[in-house]
């Protein structure tokens, strides 16, 4: 190519010069001439460091994977006669997956006569569908497949992007907290109780 636009390493644009020019200067300022964008006319080189700029795109592409999720279809399961602690601790479990961005299948199993009650395992998938409403859409209505009755959730994306800003952002303001405060003041704060004031003796 006879001539290339050039492009300094702090964005400043240098102009249209001889691909030879273009090299020398590169060697002049001990970096690399790099071409950005071989399909315009003439062709776009940048005058940075080379290896750097790998380092760097390599670095993003490991967070981005680090980040990327692939969604899977993970299962909480209930009894029609389940206690309130029981329930609790089933729903932390489905919010906890939902969370992680998995969808949950919720299922109520029936065992002997108690496929007579259906209905009270529906007011549980109900119950559910009003507790998960905020972060949780539902991708497939309750429904009754031999002894068992189940429906599916999906995390809701705007829900998820908020709860992961704020995962993100938690360390930094636990660190900065924790750095303010004297050191032991965060042991000994909850345990220090005040003492009765004595009274003074005449």
């Amino acid at each position: 190519m006879p001539q290339v636009r050039v492009i300094a390493d702090d964005g400043a644009q240098l102009g249209i010069m001889s691909t030879w020019d273009a090299l020398s200067l590169a060697r002049d300022r001990d970096v690399d001439l790099i071409e950005v964008s071989p399909n315009a006319v003439p062709p776009v080189c940048r005058l940075d460091d080379y290896g750097r700029l790998r380092y760097e795109q390599n670095k993003k592409d490991r967070e981005a994977r680090k980040k990327a999720h692939n969604m899977e279809l993970r299962e909480v399961k209930l009894r029609p006669k389940i206690e309130e602690h029981d329930y609790q601790v089933k729903f932390r479990t489905a919010e906890r997956l939902l969370f992680d961005g998995d969808k949950v299948k919720v299922t109520i199993m029936f065992r002997g006569r108690e496929i007579a009650y259906a209905q009270s395992g529906r007011r549980i998938l109900e119950r559910v569908v009003a507790d998960t409403a905020k972060f949780a859409n539902v991708e497939r209505e309750p429904r009754l497949e031999g002894r068992n009755m189940f429906m599916i959730l999906s995390p809701k994306q705007d829900a998820l992007a908020a709860h992961q800003a704020h995962k993100d952002a938690a360390p930094d303001k636990g660190a900065s907290a924790k750095a303010a405060a004297p050191a032991g003041a965060q042991a000994a704060a909850p345990t220090v109780k005040a003492a009765p004031a004595k009274r003074s003796e005449s």
